[in-house]
């Protein structure tokens, strides 16, 4: 395939099927990629996670399903990759799209393309829309070290663990939630995560998209008090680092471990890995130490120091 070829032109009789990933519009039709138009148009088998939402697409596009859409969600996915593997591997190629967006981010593929990688299989993708990445880059907030924590856990053991998770987070971090839950969540966020900076970005592209700025808690305020529709993306500033350990805890590390009958050069290594302080502070407090203890120990009388 030459750089101005469109797209690889489907399973014709010797070429290698594939798995490709077609990021799809999460509000604006313009934003449909034309080489995403031409894979769609040519794939063998188009997997989808609501066929109506994704014919109504094709359509809009000009593509014809042409009893092509197959449903591929979180329900049937596991049952489904075996199926669309041996497609696969028969030269066919498989396109994967999810109702909005790049899927295999907080969407059907994941798993589908696991399978295929692991299989040795080929796995490409026409990159595009993604809630994740416009509303990280719109929000304002650093996006140089971000995560992608998705759709937190309604209640229970398993959401008060990631909310915890998130209150240490220092890089920025992107939650997806429902407008019914929204303001719930927020609060949950203020309570763990104090009085960190947010954007909640909504309907993302579409016509009354809205980006909201402020800090958790003043975020779960006017959301509480004015509740909203749409989809939903929360961007959450970083925690700040930790403060670094004092000279006297540090003191105190170096002391157990030389206490325990380290040298010099393994105390320091202990200590700057456990504390993450920098080795070379480390050993100079442990090589002060050590040289103390041995001055120490010459200044006693013999009769003490063969005691001590």
């Amino acid at each position: 395939m030459t750089s101005s070829d469109p797209v690889n032109h489907g399973a014709d009789e010797g070429s290698e099927g594939r798995i490709v990933l077609v990021a799809t519009p999460i509000g604006n039709l313009g934003d449909l990629a034309p080489r995403a138009v031409a894979v769609l148009d040519q794939a063998d088998v188009v997997c989808c996670e609501d066929t109506r939402r994704t014919r109504a697409l094709l359509t809009a596009a000009g593509v014809a399903g042409r009893g092509r859409l197959s449903a591929l969600h979180d329900h049937n996915e596991d049952a489904q990759v075996p199926r669309l593997l041996e497609r696969v591997r028969a030269g066919e190629t498989v396109a994967v799209v999810c109702d909005a967006g790049t899927p295999a981010i907080s969407d059907p593929g994941a798993r589908l393309v696991a399978a295929a990688a692991a299989g040795g299989l080929t796995v490409s993708v026409v990159p595009g829309p993604s809630a994740v990445v416009a509303a990280l880059v719109v929000s304002g907030l650093p996006t140089d070290r971000f995560c992608v924590e998705g759709f937190l856990p309604r209640k229970g053991a398993e959401r008060r663990r990631r909310l915890a998770v998130l209150a240490t987070e220092e890089r920025t971090a992107v939650v997806l939630e429902a407008p019914g839950r929204l303001a719930a969540t927020l609060a949950d966020l203020a309570e763990v995560c104090g009085d960190r900076p947010v954007a909640v970005v909504r309907e993302l592209t579409k016509i009354h998209e809205e980006t909201w700025r402020g800090d958790l808690m003043s975020a779960a305020e006017s959301f509480a008090e004015h509740p909203v529709r749409g989809e939903i993306v929360v961007v959450i500033g970083g925690a700040p680092p930790p403060a670094p350990p004092s000279a006297a805890a540090v003191a105190g590390a170096v002391a157990d471990r030389l206490a325990a009958g380290d040298g010099v050069r393994d105390a320091a290594d202990a200590v700057a890995a456990s504390l993450g302080v920098p080795r070379r502070q480390a050993y100079q407090v442990a090589l002060a130490q050590k040289a103390g203890s041995e001055g120490q120990s010459a200044g006693m009388p013999d009769r003490l120091r063969s005691t001590s």
